[in-house]
């Protein structure tokens, strides 16, 4: 996943409210709009720097988007794209750090609290993965990757079958053609069935 970011063409910042501006679509998902305006250039090299990401050009991405992320302090996009890089390249601390001060300019993002969620998973944090994952899902109750994120968590790392079971069934409601999960349910419902004899 990257985010996406609304910046308009404008040469100065507006700093009526730095909080972001969530649009929920039952269509399509959520859009976060958030009030930053940065140059023509800026937003160009975000562009950019999503493009060199997407290549595999991942240390020339990251540099690219540092640049961004500190030319707009009042956006959270080029935070999360961070987070998702450094997860993606191992670097848990640097993931963290990026997806915490995403958080701090937009406390209601919630890629920004499922990332956040797959960091902890990764650093053996279940129960702050699960508050993580369980955030993004107070803010937006259809976002499939974060469900399905919980439902991989209480299933095979907190052995939670009734919340693995509750949420792989509401991940299906949004994807339906998920044969992985599908299989998954079933397993569950076995087990727990057995467990009830």
């Amino acid at each position: 996943m990257i985010c996406a970011a609304n910046f308009s063409g404008c040469a100065s910042w507006q700093s009526a409210q730095p909080r972001g501006n969530i649009e929920i679509d039952e269509e399509v998902g959520f859009t976060i709009t958030e009030p930053a305006r940065v140059t023509g250039s800026v937003r160009a090299d975000y562009q950019t720097a999503l493009g060199y990401l997407e290549q595999g050009r991942h240390a020339e991405g990251v540099k690219l988007l540092e640049i961004v992320a500190s030319e707009t302090p009042n956006s959270s996009a080029a935070r999360i794209d961070l987070g998702i890089a450094y997860r993606r390249a191992g670097d848990f601390e640097s993931a963290e750090r990026n997806l915490l001060l995403a958080l701090d300019v937009n406390p209601e993002h919630p890629a920004a609290h499922n990332e956040l969620g797959i960091v902890h998973r990764h650093t053996g944090r279940f129960s702050e993965a699960r508050a993580s994952y369980e955030a993004a899902l107070a803010i937006y109750p259809d976002f499939h990757y974060a469900r399905r994120n919980l439902a991989v968590l209480c299933d095979l790392y907190l052995a939670d079958l009734s919340c693995a079971l509750d949420n792989y069934e509401a991940y299906m409601t949004t994807v339906h053609s998920d044969e992985e999960a599908s299989i998954w349910i079933a397993d569950i419902r076995a087990r727990l069935g057995r467990e009830s004899e």
